[in-house]
C-alpha cells in the first residue's frame, strides 16, 4: 500500500492568512513602504504636521523625484495623503492608520525616530504661531 506525499500546508498557509487578512494586497504594501529606512524618517518627520514636497526633500540628502518616489509608495500604502493648496502638495500622516500609529510608537523608543519626531513638534508649533 503506498501512502500519499504530505500536503504542504506550511507553504500554502502564509499566503492564506495573507489573502484573509489583506485581500487586496494592502499589508505587503505597508511593509514594502516601512523597509525602507527614509520612507520611515518622513513618517516622523510627518508625525506631528503636514509638509511640502520641498519642506521634506530638505531633509534629505537625495534628488526631489526620490523623495516624491518615495511619498509615492507611502501614499499607495495608506499611509500618507496628500492635499493640493494652491500651488503646493501638503503630504499629511493618517492619523487613524494602525501601521502609523505602531509606527509612531517605535518611534518613540528608536534614537534615530526621536529627535525627528522633535522637529516635526517642533515645525507644527511654529507654524501654529504664524498663523
Amino acid at each position: 500500500m503506498s501512502e500519499s506525499p504530505p500536503a504542504k500546508i506550511d507553504d500554502e498557509l502564509p499566503a492564506a492568512i495573507e489573502e484573509v487578512v489583506s485581500p487586496d494586497g494592502a499589508f505587503q504594501r505597508v511593509f514594502e513602504a516601512l523597509a525602507s529606512a527614509p520612507r520611515r524618517r518622513i513618517l516622523a518627520y510627518l508625525s506631528h504636521t503636514s509638509l511640502t514636497a520641498g519642506e521634506i526633500a530638505a531633509r534629505f540628502d537625495m534628488s526631489k523625484p526620490s523623495i516624491s518616489q518615495h511619498l509615492t509608495v507611502l501614499e499607495n500604502a495608506g499611509l500618507v495623503s496628500k492635499e493640493r493648496r494652491g500651488q503646493f502638495i501638503h503630504y499629511t500622516l493618517i492619523p487613524n492608520n494602525l501601521t502609523n500609529t505602531l509606527t509612531g510608537f517605535a518611534q518613540e523608543v528608536c534614537p534615530v525616530g526621536r529627535p525627528l519626531r522633535r522637529e516635526s513638534k517642533a515645525l507644527a508649533e511654529r507654524k501654529v504661531g504664524n498663523k
